[in-house]
């Protein structure tokens, strides 16, 4: 597979993070590259990408010279609207998850030969060991965090990637048959995929980047992808609470675990009495597991998933032969924040016990796991206020989630840029709350929002018309009283006034961080 790019003209659409990992990895294969992007060259200058530490020699040196023919005979850069002219000129097509695989460009160079793949599938192709994968509308990243994290407390040779962490092809090389790794993986990573993770957890699906999408179902049937080449040697963990996600067990050949929030499930992990729970019914059950040489974690030898006929039945899944209901821990002992994140917990909890990941390390975790940057994560606490950054949350899901989180009373920041959401069930839930104090509206998607939740009786304040983050977070602060929550968790994305979700959540901290300062100048003085 690796050679199969030597002298091949390859283009690589999109020049993000996924972009460079994909011209290393080419280049160093011996493939004539191409580097196509939308973007005007002179944008770059603003980027992240920019930073020296994020490319390799050889492209920091083609940007800094201004070169879009840098004198390398294998590397060449094409910028501005016009970057799709003349695609069919290539073998191979690598397409970054930004770009939509129905482009017409694209298409009608992959009817006159051109093969169009992207790193995902490159990386799948060429990955030596287990692979979990993890999708769904909202938590891919947390509970992708729990299981890496959990498997490195059990010593395996873990790897984070994806959507989180590094760029797979990033460490391919390091990579071993008894590795594992985890991957986040989004609906545009999804959409061509032609191989399925050893585990794959899917999580909540809801409707989301409809503005990607042509509809909702093209979204689900993306997120199901994960699912869809598994054999009976492989297991799926599925979130039964989400209409979308529990019918996701229709796109597998895999062994089928269900987890909740809400209910007992038969074969999995859900909450009771304020506990994680653990349950496999296994007089129904026998797992489809290794062959008879293991390495540790649980680990099969290299030939686990290319031979069946060596793959036997019997436990090594970490689910014991006479398992009952078996209490993991208690939901107060775990330290991420949210009921919504005990979805999260009892798939990771799942997905590490079939890699073989003993309880007390699950549980070490679970009591230590603090959660993400910009998810629910606590900034700071200023005069008996403490205020949230949750501003990964660009669904009214997430948002929803938020607001459940707390029972204190809340001061919510909502709005910025659309991606196409309804509003409505949002709208009901603020109506019906009994602890929000006072909402600050922003952005571009405010006005529709405010229509959405149907809030003009409302009995708490509505602040709107702030220009900046500095001026939301004096708002949020004058509203706030000892023992209140300030929760920036927008339910939109955030390109109206921020560069992304990161520096909308950056800019956030920076404000409240500036308010503790000044509250502590004030008090020294």
């Amino acid at each position: 597979m690796i050679n199969d790019f030597k002298g091949k003209r390859v283009a690589v659409l999109g020049f993000g993070m996924e972009g460079i990992s994909t011209v290393k990895f080419l280049s160093k294969h011996g493939a004539d590259v191409i580097v196509l992007d939308r973007r005007e060259e002179k944008e770059f200058d603003k980027s992240e990408i920019r930073n020296p530490k994020s490319l390799p020699a050889l492209l920091r040196k083609a940007l800094q010279a201004g070169e879009t023919n840098p004198n390398d005979k294998n590397l060449n850069f094409k910028f501005g609207e016009n970057y799709l002219e003349n695609l069919d000129a290539y073998d191979v097509i690598v397409r970054s998850p930004g770009v939509k695989r129905s482009l017409p460009e694209i298409l009608e160079a992959e009817k006159k030969g051109a093969i169009v793949t992207s790193l995902t599938r490159v990386f799948f192709d060429l990955c030596p060991c287990p692979i979990i994968g993890v999708t769904g509308t909202k938590g891919k990243g947390t509970t992708s965090s729990l299981i890496y994290e959990m498997l490195k407390a059990q010593g395996c040779d873990v790897y984070l990637g994806g959507n989180i962490g590094t760029p797979p092809l990033d460490f391919l090389d390091k990579l071993k048959s008894d590795s594992w790794v985890i991957l986040e993986l989004s609906s545009f990573q999804l959409q061509d995929l032609h191989k399925s993770p050893h585990i794959a957890v899917v999580l909540m699906i809801t409707s989301e980047h409809l503005d990607y999408h042509k509809d909702v179902m093209e979204y689900v049937q993306a997120k199901r992808n994960i699912l869809k080449f598994q054999t009976a040697s492989d297991f799926a963990v599925i979130n039964r609470d989400y209409l979308a996600s529990n019918e996701a067990d229709l796109e597998t050949e895999g062994q089928i675990f269900k987890v909740s929030t809400e209910r007992p499930v038969e074969r999995g992990c859900f909450i009771q009495n304020n506990k994680v729970i653990l349950k496999v019914q296994s007089s129904k059950f026998k797992v489809q597991s290794y062959p008879d040489e293991f390495h540790s974690c649980g680990i099969p030898n290299e030939n686990y998933h290319r031979d069946s006929s060596k793959v036997k039945s019997f436990n090594n899944s970490g689910f014991s032969e006479d398992a009952k209901d078996v209490e993991i821990v208690d939901v107060e002992d775990i330290l991420l924040p949210g009921r919504h994140n005990l979805e999260n917990v009892c798939a990771g909890v799942v997905a590490a016990k079939l890699a073989g990941v003993e309880d007390k390390n699950i549980v070490q975790v679970l009591k230590t796991f603090k959660g993400l940057e910009h998810r629910l994560e606590l900034v700071v606490e200023v005069e008996g206020v403490r205020y949230y950054d949750d501003s990964f949350s660009t669904t009214p899901e997430t948002a929803i989630a938020a607001i459940e989180a707390f029972e204190e009373p809340e001061i919510l920041i909502f709005g910025g840029s659309s991606k196409n959401s309804d509003f409505t069930h949002l709208g009901r839930v603020i109506r019906d709350s009994k602890n929000i104090k006072a909402i600050i509206g922003i952005g571009e998607e405010w006005s529709r929002m405010k229509r959405e939740f149907q809030i003009s009786n409302a009995k708490f304040q509505i602040i709107e018309n702030c220009k900046s983050m500095k001026e939301v977070v004096l708002a949020a602060s004058n509203a706030a009283s000892a023992g209140d929550v300030v929760v920036l968790s927008p339910a939109c994305a955030s390109f109206d006034m921020f560069r992304n979700y990161k520096d909308r959540g950056d800019q956030f901290k920076e404000e409240v961080r500036r308010i503790l300062n000044t509250t502590n100048k004030q008090i020294t003085q």
